[in-house]
């Protein structure tokens, strides 16, 4: 009943820092009573500490007095006790750690094959792990392909739902699902394999829409030829936003509040169904603003160029995508006007 107290009442630090509190004291306490009991100097005291709780079996370096044995004995049981808690707890937790990863894993593989039209994010380093967290709090789904088993494991810890393998094996891809997937997110940390991956991914699924990264301009230019339908290089968009904060902050500020959705205030892209309430209407006559507090900042209209700031004449079409700019709710409200 002890152990298993011992076991559930404590997390893994508390119970480690147990352990070792356990074996300190032993070893102090040795040391303290042969030093009493026996007469010895410290480091005699301490060696013939070391070789009890060890239970090694070198002899004793001076015959002891009946209190000594004594003391020799209770020394011993402390040191067999403690080291079978110590091996227990070490023992314990790298089998939970297992244990927990195996079913975690067989949970996210089940939970892979009932997914489609997914996201699919080709590596976990520093931008992979963004872009997750980020769909996270949007709630799609989504799966990570690592072939790093560490990071693999941190994928799991995350709760997401993890492939290991090579992301550019084609094997691995049709296990992360890429003939149901919607979007592939190349972020492997080599602009070849990028390269790679993207044809590869193309070439498996002619429309699948392709987000890669680049290192270099010259890099851009090899994943647009190879199929990407997007190309981010993270040092440029990194020193444009360093440059517009020196130059424009209060721009900046509202580009922070829009992207990483503070303050509410969301910027989101939302298709006109073919028979919505708005088909038909320009953006004056629709009374979006009044009735829904949003603003339309881009309509895009099927083979058109994107229209930024449409101006209030403009008519709005079955499949139009429109960019939009409004608080949470007041989104939720227009989304579910648009699509009655």
């Amino acid at each position: 009943m002890a152990n298993s107290t011992f076991a559930t009442g404590m997390d893994p630090s508390g119970k480690l820092r147990l352990a070792l509190s356990m074996a300190f004291i032993g070893v102090s306490g040795g040391t303290i009573g042969f030093m009493f009991l026996e007469s010895m100097d410290p480091l005699s005291a301490l060696y013939m500490t070391i070789i009890t709780l060890s239970t090694v079996g070198f002899g004793e370096i001076m015959p002891l007095h009946p209190a000594g044995r004594v003391f020799v004995i209770f020394l011993i049981l402390f040191g067999v006790t403690t080291a079978g808690v110590i091996v227990t707890l070490v023992g314990e937790q790298l089998l939970e750690g297992h244990v927990k990863h195996l079913v975690t894993r067989r949970k996210m593989e089940a939970k892979l094959k009932k997914m489609s039209d997914h996201f699919i994010i080709a590596g976990f380093g520093r931008v992979g792990q963004q872009v997750a967290r980020k769909f996270q709090i949007k709630g799609v789904q989504f799966v990570v392909i690592e072939k790093d088993e560490q990071l693999v494991n941190r994928v799991l810890d995350e709760g997401f739902v993890p492939v290991m393998g090579d992301a550019t094996d084609d094997e691995v891809l049709l296990s992360a699902g890429i003939e149901s997937a919607n979007t592939l997110i190349s972020t492997l940390p080599e602009e070849a394999q990028n390269v790679y991956l993207t044809l590869t991914a193309r070439y498996m699924k002619p429309d699948l829409h392709i987000i890669a990264r680049a290192d270099f301009e010259d890099g851009e230019k090899k994943l647009l030829r190879a199929g990407a339908n997007h190309v981010i290089i993270p040092h440029v968009l990194g020193g444009i936003r360093m440059a517009k904060a020196a130059l424009q902050p209060n721009v900046v500020d509202f580009m922070q509040m829009t992207s990483m959705d503070e303050e509410d205030l969301l910027i989101e892209e939302l298709v006109v169904p073919d028979g919505s309430p708005l088909t038909g209407k320009s953006l004056e006559e629709s009374n979006l603003r009044r009735e829904f507090s949003i603003s339309i900042v881009g309509i895009k209209q099927t083979g058109k160029k994107m229209n930024i700031n449409p101006g209030s004449s403009a008519v709005l079409n079955g499949q139009d995508i429109l960019v939009v700019i409004g608080q949470a709710e007041d989104l939720e409200r227009f989304s579910s006007h648009i699509t009655r």
